[in-house]
């Protein structure tokens, strides 16, 4: 690392905000190039850019100067990091991300499951298998599930539809 990083990290972790902004700057070059390789994932490029400066943000407060390595080597994953929750997490419903692993491990469970038993197996023999709750694992799923919309056709008669919402 180039003797000026290393003061400029140095400073801004004795809490000197000029020598975090000029770090910031200084780096603002390597978060848009972060920020292009997501640029077909239908979300806007400055929203993106702004998440890669909140992980850049990040990795300089992190940053430890006894790993004898290069700022950027440490702060191009912290960045890629902070992007790819963002796009995880960014979703009309937030589910955690410990229901989200409960609902894979379900589901994984509930095929092996079903291979080994030669049937679908039941919600209490899935959380018997992973050790949880028939609470938990239906909680998991259902938060997973995709989100219907309320205006829905799910029966559609004589010329008038019936909507989920009537």
């Amino acid at each position: 690392m180039n003797e000026a990083t290393l003061q400029l990290i140095i400073h801004s972790h004795e809490g000197h905000l000029e020598a975090r902004e000029t770090l910031v700057k200084e780096n603002i070059g390597l978060v848009w190039s972060i920020v292009r390789r997501f640029s077909n994932r239908g979300y806007e490029l400055d929203d993106l850019f702004q998440i890669g400066c909140i992980g850049l943000l990040k990795a300089i407060d992190k940053f430890d100067l006894t790993y004898q390595v290069q700022f950027s080597t440490y702060a191009v994953p912290m960045i890629i990091g902070e992007i790819k929750r963002y796009i995880r997490d960014d979703g009309m419903i937030k589910v955690s991300r410990s229901l989200k692993e409960m609902s894979t491990k379900a589901k994984i469970t509930r095929e092996v499951l079903g291979k080994r038993i030669g049937r679908e197996p039941s919600i209490d023999e899935i959380a018997k298998e992973l050790g949880s709750t028939s609470e938990e694992i239906v909680l998991a799923l259902e938060a997973s599930s995709e989100v219907e919309s309320l205006h829905k056709t799910i029966h559609q008669g004589d010329g008038n539809p019936i909507y989920l919402l009537d």
